[in-house]
């Protein structure tokens, strides 16, 4: 009926972050949750398209041969096996959970960016909106704007790979030496302690932006079209010298190289926004992608004022896009009905995930040989109270797991 019952992470329950592998135990949690089997799911959205991306691949390889051929070698035997062949991989892993599931009709696929698109707005307290997108690329998109209106969702604007600010923040985060798409939240940690100091180089040498937001990035100094790094020598001579080792201290330096790529992506997503505001008059804002994690950026776009309202999807990243792509799907392909939460959103504060009893619990703990005790409310609190004042960690768990 288009409610969110349930949603869950693989690395959740695995415990390995970012696990790509095949989404099992979550899939079985939702099912086990809204108490069905793969059977009685009308449809399984996937949330981008294997061939756009395929396609992609190809044509930024042959525009820049012979250049990224060893990479080029590198990635085809996994996209051939992995990603150009999708829907016969999750044919096998479905019918694991029902012999008979009928992939051949059940099983859709949403563009990268409106999975992201429909993940902000259908969830939100909006009955028309934009939606403003940001990533490291989907298919072809890296920014698109959208449009939202009751159960009606339609991508109308599009910056395309390989110009992208998220790919702009993991250079800078690779340079920084943290692992992409995993340590950006330590750039945005990083960069109070530093000055913006190589802002205007960025602007200046990496990047054309326009005053409406609209930006291109000059290639000559990035690999991440050809190569499996993010940056090469004239980058590296660029801002001042090699990469920086996972091991190695930081310095200033790197804290001035955070704050210069924070102030960029501040000042990229500020003009953006502004531009969509202006152009299209709306008075609602929704954002998802990678790049709607910089909770810095979000906060200086909603004390900017462009919108009155802004709401932003809690798994904004691709997590977020399994979400979208079955919201697309129910909202877009069935045409099933919006209906608008009365009390902020219908995410449910992005309490999506499993919970557990006491007595589980309990039971959990005594099988682990886990020394424990129990407290009732009362004493709970107090005693958390007290261990906060001492200066102690406190590992608080409590109700549904969140989403994000």
């Amino acid at each position: 009926d288009g409610r969110i019952s349930a949603a869950a992470q693989e690395e959740r329950f695995t415990r390995k972050k970012h696990d790509s592998r095949f989404p099992e135990n979550a899939i079985n949690y939702c099912l086990d949750h809204a108490g069905v089997g793969l059977g009685q799911i009308d449809y399984v959205a996937f949330y981008d398209k294997p061939f756009l991306k395929f396609e992609r691949l190809i044509e930024t390889y042959l525009a820049f041969a012979p250049r990224g051929f060893a990479s080029f070698r590198a990635a085809l035997p996994v996209w051939l096996r992995e990603k150009l062949f999708q829907k016969d991989l999750l044919r096998k892993e479905f019918a694991k959970f029902d012999r008979d599931f009928d992939w051949k009709n059940k099983l859709l696929f949403s563009e990268h960016h409106l999975s992201h698109a429909a993940s902000a707005f259908f969830p939100s307290p909006f009955e028309e909106a934009c939606v403003l997108t940001m990533d490291g690329v989907g298919e072809w998109a890296t920014t698109s704007l959208a449009m939202g209106q009751g159960n009606r969702l339609k991508v109308l604007r599009e910056i395309h790979f390989p110009h992208s600010l998220g790919l702009l923040y993991s250079a800078f985060t690779s340079y920084t030496g943290f692992r992409v798409n995993s340590g950006e939240y330590k750039v945005m940690g990083l960069a109070p302690y530093g000055q913006p100091r190589y802002a205007d180089a960025i602007l200046g040498t990496l990047m054309d932006l326009k005053d409406d937001g609209t930006f291109r990035l000059d290639q000559s100094y990035f690999e991440y079209c050809t190569g499996l790094a993010m940056t090469n020598d004239k980058f590296h001579e660029a801002f001042g010298g090699p990469p920086r080792s996972a091991e190695e201290p930081l310095t200033q330096r790197h804290m001035d190289l955070a704050a210069s790529v924070q102030k960029v992506t501040e000042e990229v997503v500020l003009r953006l926004a502004r531009s969509i505001a202006r152009d299209t008059g709306a008075k609602n804002l929704c954002l998802a992608g990678g790049v709607a994690l910089n909770c810095v950026a979000n906060g200086k776009l909603l004390r900017d004022g462009c919108f009155d309202n802004i709401w932003i999807q809690p798994a904004a990243g691709d997590a977020g896009g399994a979400l979208g792509a079955a919201l697309a799907a129910y909202h877009m392909y069935k045409g099933g009905e919006r209906k608008i939460s009365g009390s902020g959103d219908s995410m449910g504060g992005a309490y999506l995930g499993p919970e557990f009893s006491s007595p589980e619990i309990e039971r959990r703990l005594a099988e682990a040989g886990a020394k424990f005790f129990i407290l009732d409310d009362d004493a709970l609190i107090e005693t958390t109270a007290q261990a906060l004042a001492d200066g102690k960690a406190v590992g608080w768990f409590q109700g549904r797991m969140e989403f994000g």
